[in-house]
């Protein structure tokens, strides 16, 4: 499984745990950066990351900032993504199986390393339960051409 990760300046760190460990599990991992703790703005690195999940290029991505709720906003910007901001092993568990997360995003200044690599874990292992939630991917899915409906 191919795994996109990025990071701004705060999550950086938090990053290359989190590399490291997918790497060890025998992941597949493409870093669209950043390679440093200086400061940056995250779309440059998130939004990459995003689109290479959306075109098939990655299974799925992993974005991690400060709080990781600006990472989150900037891969949901792109068609296609479902990204969900966790904090622990229930809110990543419950982000695969009912809302079909393709990407996930970790606060590094929320949330432990250990905790992190829990949630990623978590993340990893759980599968989409389909059934009731599907007609509401489907409309997730929808809302970006047909916004006026909501």
């Amino acid at each position: 499984m191919r795994i996109a990760i990025a990071a701004d300046h705060a999550g950086y760190h938090l990053k290359k745990k989190l590399k490291g460990y997918l790497k060890d599990e025998g992941y597949s991992v493409y870093d669209f950066g950043t390679d440093s703790d200086m400061s940056v703005d995250y779309p440059d690195y998130i939004c990459p990351a995003a689109r290479s999940v959306a075109e098939g290029k990655q299974h799925l991505g992993i974005v991690i900032g400060g709080s990781g709720n600006g990472e989150a906003m900037a891969a949901n910007k792109i068609k296609g993504i479902r990204c969900a901001l966790c904090f622990n092993d229930e809110s990543a568990r419950l982000a695969k199986e009912h809302n079909d997360a393709n990407m996930i995003s970790i606060g590094a200044r929320m949330v432990s390393q250990l905790t992190a690599i829990s949630i990623v874990e978590t993340w990893l292992q759980s599968k989409f339960e389909g059934g009731r939630h599907l007609q509401r991917i489907e409309k997730l899915n929808k809302l970006g051409e047909q916004s006026s409906q909501y």
